[in-house]
C-alpha cells in the first residue's frame, strides 16, 4: 500500500482509490433504448474526479460505459482517472485473434493505447480455452495494450490455477458484503499466498445494508435488477430474520461511531485481508454521496465492533459455495435467477464423434491422443469411460507443474467437460482413480477432489506411482452411468 490510506498500488504501474465508482447501472439507466450522451455522462464522472474519486469499474456490457469513459480521459486534466473495464466473452475458441479482438475493442471504446486493468470473465470453467485467454491477455499486456490484468468471479481453485500457470493476476472481482463473506476464506488464503489483491462489490447488498431497511417487513413484489439479485442473497443467508439481526448489529456500530449503516458495511469490507478497494454503484446524473463515501477512511472497525458483527453472523448460514458459484451452479443468486437455460446453450467443449458398434467418444486435441491412438471419452451405451487425463493445455504443456492441487482442478474440469460433451452430467461420475507420484500431495488432490466431487462421493482409488510423464504429479480417470436427470 501506500501512505495513503485512500489509494493502494497494485503492482509496479497502477495505483487506484480504494473507493472505486461502478457503473454497472449505466446499463440499467439505457435498458430501454436510451443512450445517455457521452459528454453529458463524462460531465457527470468529472464530478467523481473533482471530489477525490477518480477510479472507475465498468464492462464490455454495462451499456455505453466505456465510451463515457472514453470522453472524460481525452479531457486530459490531473489527475488522470483510472480506468478498469472487464471483457467477457462468450466461451469458445481463444485464438490470438479472438482475444486481440476483444481487447481492441476496449482500447477504441476508451480510446486509449493501454487499459489500466483488464478484467476478465469467464461463464464455465468446464471449456478450457479460459487459461488460452488469460495466457494471450499476459502476451498483450507484456507488448504495452494492457497495464494490469484481472478477473472478476473466479473462485479460489481456479484464480490459484491461473497464478500458479504464471498468469501474472493482480486481481479478483467478486462480490463481499456483511451477508456474503465467502471472499474472507480461501480466496484470500490464495491470495496471500500470490501476493494478488481483491476488489470488492455487492458491499451494500444491493442498498438492503442501509438505515431505511431496519425493522422493516421483507419486501414482496421487487423490479430493481440490483434488489432482485441482492434479495436472493439475503435469502441463501438465512433469510429476513438473519438479516435484521446483522442490520441491527450494524447500526448499533454506526451510532458508535456517527456513521451510517452503509459506511459500517462498506468499511467492515475494507478491512478484511487482501481487498485493494470496494466498488460503489453509481446512478449517473443523481446524488454522488461524496461526504457519504469520503467517512470510510475517517473511521475503523474496533475489536469490539467486529466481534459484535460476528455473534450477528452466526445467525446467518453461509452463502454456499464459493465466489462466482452464483453464475455457474445452483442456487443461481442473479437478478435473473436460474441460468441454466443460458449455461445450457453454450457450446460443449468437445465435440461428439461416431465410434464402433454405435459408441460415441470425443477427443481433446492432446498430440497424445493421436500419437498412441486413443481418445478423451468414449461413450457406450449409458456408460462413458474417461481415459486417465493429466493437466495438459494446448498440445502438450504442462499445467501449473509446481501445484498438484491446481493440476488436479484443471483435470477435474476436463474430465467433467468430457462427460458433459458426451450427454452425462456431472452427478453421472460413478468412479474415480487417482494416481499420484508424491505422497506429500495427497491432501492437496484430495482437498480438490472433494471441492468438485464431495456432493457426488463417487467410488475412489488413489494410488501412489513411481513417475508420470514430464512435469505431471497426478493422473485421473473416470467412469460415469448416464442416469435419467
Amino acid at each position: 500500500m501506500t501512505g495513503n490510506p485512500d489509494r493502494i498500488r497494485l503492482g509496479d504501474g497502477l495505483e487506484i482509490s480504494r473507493i472505486l465508482t461502478g457503473l454497472w447501472q449505466v446499463a440499467d439507466i439505457e435498458k430501454e433504448g436510451r443512450t445517455i450522451d457521452p459528454e453529458v455522462g463524462a460531465g457527470w464522472l468529472s464530478a467523481y474526479v473533482e471530489a477525490g474519486f477518480d477510479t472507475f469499474d465498468m464492462a464490455d456490457h454495462y451499456g455505453s460505459a466505456e465510451v463515457i469513459a472514453g470522453r472524460l480521459l481525452a479531457r486530459g486534466g490531473t489527475p488522470r482517472p483510472r480506468i478498469l473495464t472487464k471483457w467477457c466473452p462468450p466461451p469458445g475458441p481463444m485464438t490470438a485473434e479472438v482475444v486481440r479482438a476483444g481487447v481492441e475493442e476496449r482500447l477504441t471504446r476508451l480510446g486509449v493505447d493501454r487499459i489500466d486493468l483488464l478484467q476478465f470473465h469467464w461463464w464455465t470453467f468446464e471449456h478450457p480455452a479460459w487459461l488460452d485467454a488469460l495466457h494471450e491477455l499476459a502476451r498483450l499486456r507484456e507488448k504495452g495494450l494492457i497495464g494490469e490484468l484481472g478477473v472478476t468471479n473466479f473462485d479460489a481453485a481456479h484464480f490459484n490455477l491461473a497464478l500458479s500457470d504464471g498468469v501474472p493476476l493482480r486481481t479478483n472481482q467478486v462480490s463481499f458484503s456483511l451477508m456474503d463473506r465467502r471472499a474472507a476464506g480461501e480466496l484470500s488464503e490464495v491470495c496471500e499466498r500470490h501476493g494478488a489483491w481483491l476488489l470488492a462489490y455487492g458491499t451494500l447488498n444491493g442498498g438492503f445494508l442501509s438505515e431505511r431497511w431496519l425493522g422493516k417487513p421483507e419486501p414482496g413484489d421487487i423490479t430493481d435488477w440490483s434488489k432482485m439479485k441482492y434479495h436472493r442473497f439475503i435469502r441463501a443467508a438465512g433469510g429476513w430474520e438473519a438479516f435484521q439481526t446483522v442490520l441491527k448489529a450494524a447500526t448499533e456500530i454506526a451510532r458508535k461511531h456517527g456513521v451510517s449503516v452503509s459506511n459500517v458495511a462498506t468499511r467492515w469490507v475494507l478491512q478484511q485481508r487482501r481487498v485493494a478497494g470496494i466498488i460503489v454503484g453509481a446512478r449517473l446524473g443523481e446524488a454522488m454521496h461524496a461526504e457519504d463515501n469520503r467517512r470510510l477512511v475517517s473511521f475503523t472497525l474496533d475489536e469490539a465492533d467486529c466481534a459484535l458483527l460476528d455473534r450477528a453472523f452466526a445467525a446467518t448460514t453461509p452463502i454456499p459455495g464459493d465466489c462466482g458459484d452464483e453464475y455457474r451452479r445452483p442456487p443461481f443468486l442473479t437478478a435473473s435467477g436460474d441460468l441454466s437455460h443460458h449455461l445450457d446453450q453454450i457450446e460443449k467443449p468437445f465435440r461428439r464423434h461416431p465410434a464402433m458398434s454405435g459408441a460415441e467418444r470425443v477427443l481433446t486435441g492432446s498430440s497424445w491422443e493421436d500419437i498412441a491412438g486413443y481418445c478423451r471419452a468414449q461413450r457406450i451405451g449409458d456408460r462413458i469411460l474417461v481415459s486417465g487425463t493429466t493437466a495438459v493445455a494446448g498440445l502438450s504443456r504442462a499445467v501449473a507443474p509446481a501445484d498438484a492441487g491446481a493440476q488436479t482442478t484443471y483435470i477435474l474440469d476436463r474430465i467433467i467437460a468430457s462427460v458433459t460433451s458426451l450427454g452425462g452430467r456431472v452427478e453421472d461420475i460413478a468412479r474415480t482413480r487417482i494416481y499420484i507420484t508424491d505422497e506429500a500431495d495427497v491432501l492437496a488432490i484430495s482437498r480438490a477432489h472433494g471441492r468438485v466431487l464431495g456432493a457426488i462421493k463417487p467410488a475412489n482409488t488413489l494410488v501412489r506411482v513411481a513417475g508420470l510423464i514430464g512435469d505431471h504429479r497426478v493422473e485421473i480417470e473416470a467412469e460415469a452411468i448416464v442416469r435419467p436427470a
